[in-house]
């Protein structure tokens, strides 16, 4: 058998957040390797065409990427199969689109349209910081990014803010007890709380309680917490929901309310 990575995907393995249907074929666009992983990131192609439908089909996808008309954190991409990932910022000079990547309180990627001012930034995960060979103080952040002589009280799972077109930190966000958190992974995805306490377990994984605005607590793994501002001042907008997730009876009553479905 051959080694090394596949060079297809099929579409029933997709990652369920892409929201790509069942029966639209067999194959899905294979995400190229770059700064997110593969399970938590979106390819360009899927939000040209499925998303924004600026595309009918891949080879469209194609060549609007080859006329260089995607920017993702203010870099022009070419490959179609680029992966976008959460806090991205992707801008279509053209239609004069700017979105922000996020998740909705189902856990799907969406694409949340942000002004000129607040696409000029991103905020970035400290996954890890260290010191090089050189002797020289960096912070890796979780979009790939190394960050030279970060500010010393930058810590592992602190959020920076990220200036896109000088690559520069501007601001800290520390992970502490009250910070204003995003949940990125796991069944909890895409909800938005207050961090109440962190339970440490050695050898096994840390885990985070949240409270959300409407008193609801919920425990996820620490890995999976985002943290987006302090207090209730998240430094980014939200989406729709604000990040509160709603129960299939609540969710019911709304539709009725709205007129969608008759009781």
């Amino acid at each position: 058998m051959p080694s090394g990575s596949k060079k297809h995907l099929k579409r029933l393995n997709a990652p369920k957040h892409w929201g790509l249907g069942k029966m639209g074929g067999v194959w899905a666009p294979k995400v190229s390797a770059g700064p997110h992983k593969k399970r938590e990131c979106i390819p360009l192609a899927i939000i040209l065409r499925d998303r924004l439908k600026y595309a009918l089909t891949n080879k469209e996808c194609m060549q609007i990427c080859m006329e260089r008309c995607v920017k993702v954190d203010g870099k022009v991409r070419t490959d179609h199969n680029f992966p976008a990932g959460f806090m991205d910022v992707i801008e279509l000079e053209k239609s004069g689109d700017l979105f922000r990547l996020l998740f909705d309180i189902k856990g799907r990627f969406v694409l949340h349209r942000v002004s000129k001012e607040e696409g000029s930034y991103k905020l970035c995960k400290v996954v890890k910081t260290l010191t090089t060979n050189n002797k020289i103080p960096v912070a890796v952040t979780h979009d790939g990014r190394t960050i030279r002589y970060p500010d010393p009280d930058v810590k592992a799972n602190d959020t920076i803010k990220v200036d896109i077109a000088t690559g520069k930190m501007s601001d800290i966000i520390k992970f502490d007890l009250g910070a204003m958190v995003f949940i990125t992974k796991g069944h909890n995805a895409g909800r938005v709380g207050q961090l109440m306490h962190i339970e440490k377990h050695e050898g096994s994984f840390a885990i985070a309680t949240i409270k959300d605005s409407k008193g609801h607590t919920f425990c996820t793994r620490l890995v999976n917490v985002f943290a987006i501002g302090s207090g209730n001042q998240p430094q980014v907008t939200l989406p729709k929901g604000r990040g509160v997730r709603k129960s299939i009876i609540q969710e019911r009553q709304e539709a009725v309310a709205r007129g969608d479905i008759e009781m």
